[in-house]
């Protein structure tokens, strides 16, 4: 059973480097006072990590920034406290292709909307998160650095020790996009 898991697996990931290989993304980014929107990816299968993201919304949208989080849940129900918010949509295995691609309308509008700056929260290499952070058109992609990794979808990565504290990393990654400030968007 896990030998075919595994080939579908390599399938969905061919397919993905397959789309990625002539995909044209416009990559900019001038200060986080131009942030308008920002895109989450998040590996929903621990909730406990749900009231960070909740508090992150409410601190971006106090400044006028638009977040909008794309969870993928691996059971097929969802907890209580993913459903019923505005900004945050959860995606579950029910809503993957035979080669684990995401094909929810939630996915599909997530991967079209172009944000300002898509953060992923994905420390695992949740393949249906991966794909959406790849296949996304947003501006300027932020993640986690993984040495294993030989072509990176990210524009700024971020070197964190194993168990990632989000909070930590959400306010770093908040802190370094504060920091780079252009006269206007550059396209990088």
């Amino acid at each position: 059973m896990e030998i075919f898991q595994s080939i579908r697996l390599k399938v969905g990931k061919l397919l993905l480097a397959r789309k990625t290989s002539s995909l044209k993304r416009r990559k900019y980014y001038s200060n986080i006072s131009m942030v308008r929107k920002i895109g989450i990816v998040w590996d929903a299968s621990k909730p406990v990590e749900f009231g960070i993201l909740s508090r992150f919304h409410q601190k971006m949208h106090n400044r006028g920034i638009d977040v909008m989080i794309l969870g993928y849940y691996p059971e097929k129900e969802l907890p209580d406290r993913y459903t019923a918010q505005r900004y945050l949509s959860v995606i579950r295995s029910t809503e993957l292709s035979y080669f684990y691609i995401p094909v929810s309308r939630d996915a599909t509008d997530f991967i079209a909307e172009r944000f300002d700056v898509l953060i992923d929260i994905n420390s695992g290499s949740v393949f249906p998160l991966q794909y959406i952070l790849e296949m996304s058109q947003a501006g300027f992609k932020v993640g986690l650095y993984k040495s294993s990794e030989n072509d990176s979808p990210f524009d700024m990565m971020m070197d964190i020790k194993s168990p990632v504290d989000i909070e930590s990393y959400l306010n770093d990654v908040v802190e370094y996009l504060e920091m780079i400030n252009s006269e206007k968007s550059k396209i990088v």
